[in-house]
């Protein structure tokens, strides 16, 4: 049985004790005292895996790092350490072991082949914290978006926890402060620095619900009927199509840009789907308009989602990757790069490379002799 709230040491999100007086103000508090394990508090599941994917871009991290937390709590819980507030306790475990992930992965990410994207979200797989109200779960939307999760690459893995837990989970700088480790003076300088590096590239989605899905139904109509003049319409000239493989999808390793080329790669897809039996199922991806595309089994083989503001799509941006399409389902192996162990030679085809002559043959021919018929 867990020490009474009057005693016992506090629980560090570290993993050491704090003396009684540092209180992690600004959570819940625990409903009938101690008398609770870590499994009583999965009501802040949703914000903790709401934290860790926006800080990491990937499903299966964001799990693990929950996962973690809980054992976290779980032994502290054990050894009679005092949780005055689980929800302000579990919101730095989570943080801290976010920021801890994002350093050990850099190099990882350097490393990454091709354009990187997060791990795609569709409708009812995250559970977050959004609010009922319409203008509060578009804000949450668009900072679950691709395009918003992508900037955040541009941040220090601090600068991106200061960032998001101010800007999209509203807490304040004491708060803050108490999570990351720093001071609040500290976390404001952060919060205003990484705000500069947001605002100088940060994606404008179309503010009207109804337009904005009136614009993705179009789309799909343009694409699906190969309609490249209806297309054209729908896309804004400087629109960009980034695809991430990972160099194991199918995936251009730079992007495409102009109205005209993405339109007749999309038509060009369309017809390549066509013919391999795949089709595309409308989809919330991250918030915003999409779909996830199925082979004719059934099994995921990418996701793609829209960017549309000003009434045309901006960016589309298609996930093939299949390490990042996992918890989605069974995963194709339509889109695959052939490995590269296997001989692809150039177009076009050469002969085949003849054995080397024999040591008879590379003797001297025997002389020849003028009218000889036999010779």
């Amino acid at each position: 049985m867990p020490t009474p709230p009057e005693a016992g040491p506090q629980a560090d999100p570290e993993g050491q004790d704090m003396p009684g007086g540092h209180d992690m103000s600004g959570g819940q508090d625990i409903p009938g005292g101690q008398d609770m394990g870590a499994a009583d508090y999965l009501q802040f599941r949703p914000l903790m895996f709401s934290i860790a994917y926006r800080m990491t871009g990937s499903v299966s991290d964001a799990e693990d790092i929950v996962q973690e937390a809980f054992l976290r709590l779980t032994r502290a819980l054990r050894d009679g350490a005092q949780v005055a507030s689980p929800k302000a306790y579990l919101a730095t475990v989570t943080t801290r072991l976010a920021i801890s992930h994002l350093r050990s992965a850099r190099v990882r990410r350097e490393a990454y082949v091709g354009a990187w994207l997060p791990e795609p979200i569709i409708e009812g797989g995250l559970g977050p914290a959004t609010a009922p109200d319409p203008a509060e779960r578009a804000e949450m939307s668009d900072s679950l978006s691709m395009a918003f999760l992508v900037l955040l690459e541009s941040l220090t893995p601090t600068e991106r926890a200061v960032f998001l837990l101010h800007e999209v989970f509203s807490y304040d700088y004491a708060e803050i402060a108490e999570i990351t480790g720093k001071s609040e003076p500290n976390c404001r300088q952060i919060f205003a620095r990484a705000r500069h590096h947001i605002d100088e590239g940060k994606p404008r989605f179309e503010a009207s619900r109804e337009q904005r899905d009136e614009v993705a139904r179009r789309f799909f109509d343009a694409v699906g009927g190969g309609d490249i003049n209806g297309l054209l319409n729908l896309l804004a000239p400087d629109v960009v199509m980034v695809g991430d493989g990972g160099g194991k999808g199918l995936a251009r390793r730079e992007p495409t840009h102009g109205a005209e080329r993405v339109a007749r790669f999309l038509i060009g897809l369309f017809r390549r789907a066509q013919k391999e039996g795949t089709y595309g199922q409308p989809a919330l991806v991250n918030g915003q308009p999409g779909a996830v595309v199925y082979d004719a089994e059934g099994r995921v083989a990418s996701v793609f989602a829209l960017d549309i503001a000003d009434g045309v799509v901006q960016a589309v941006r298609s996930v093939v990757n299949p390490d990042k399409l996992q918890h989605l389902g069974p995963t194709s192996d339509l889109y695959l790069r052939p490995y590269r162990d296997l001989p692809w030679r150039s177009w076009p085809p050469t002969s085949p490379r003849r054995p080397p002559p024999t040591r008879s043959s590379r003797a001297s021919p025997p002389p020849r002799t003028r009218g000889c018929a036999s010779c």
